[in-house]
């Protein structure tokens, strides 16, 4: 029997990098989706603690597919108390339409946060990202993930590259890590040929304001990159201006640890 992988993502279960990952994953793995209903980006690990969530059949995929109405964590919390008869072999959370680097990203990102609730269910856990140049990131949000062709033939081949990563790193990981971990994959816009995948830390940013006035006592999402501040080790931004595939490993049960002086 072939191992089983719970997915889910933040842009929605109609999107297009969503279906491409998990035709590329389907080659070796079982797949079931949770996702959410409508896109949840930028809603870090959100809970729908204030409102019921509808849960549907979603019979228009090739897989055992759910559309949660809630956050990404809603979706893989509800999928694996609720929904599976038995727990997967690991949660994959993507591919997300933009990166998710930078320490400011990570925590803000619903696509991480898929992840992260799989992990803090003992389980191997790993978000997907794929940058997009600025000039067409706003219609390939609107077009739910589809691409011009040329583009569409480098997210297959990232979706492939990612889906032997993650088959790589569960053959070698322990059954079970005390740790809450994310496997956080960021790929470029255009990668090196051949692939080099390369250990990342997440960039530190100077952050820059978010938001902009769009009329008196009002402000709009305004999105800027922030400036990077210098740093010893080689960042997941770095790694993804040099067109390498960023591989940071996020230990977010370190957070609770005293330091050791």
């Amino acid at each position: 029997m072939r191992p089983r992988l719970l997915m889910t993502n933040d842009d929605g279960i109609e999107s297009g990098f969503l279906h491409t990952l998990a035709r590329a994953l389907s080659g070796s793995f079982d797949i079931t989706i949770a996702a959410p209903a409508s896109e949840q980006s930028w809603i870090g690990r959100a809970v729908s603690r204030h409102r019921e969530v509808t849960v549907e059949r979603h019979p228009e995929l090739p897989w055992p597919a759910w559309t949660i109405d809630g956050t990404p964590t809603d979706c893989i919390n509800i999928a694996l108390g609720n929904l599976m008869p038995a727990p997967p072999a690991a949660v994959v959370s993507g591919i997300n339409i933009g990166y998710n680097t930078t320490v400011p990203l990570i925590y803000s990102s619903g696509t991480v946060a898929g992840a992260l609730e799989g992990a803090f269910w003992g389980l191997p856990a790993f978000a997907v990202s794929q940058q997009i140049p600025d000039d067409i990131f706003a219609e390939v949000t609107r077009s739910k993930g589809r691409l011009p062709d040329e583009w569409q033939a480098t997210l297959e081949e990232n979706a492939t590259h990612a889906a032997d990563l993650i088959q790589r790193l569960l053959h070698a990981a322990p059954p079970q890590h005390p740790d809450a971990i994310v496997h956080n994959l960021n790929y470029p816009a255009v990668p090196q040929q051949p692939y080099e995948t390369v250990l990342t830390v997440p960039a530190a940013l100077q952050e820059l304001p978010f938001y902009r006035e769009i009329r008196p006592g009002v402000y709009g999402f305004h999105f800027q990159h922030g400036e990077e501040r210098a740093d010893s080790q080689l960042t997941d931004r770095e790694a993804l201006a040099r067109g390498w595939v960023s591989h940071g490993i996020l230990n977010f049960s370190a957070l609770g640890r005293r330091l050791n002086n």
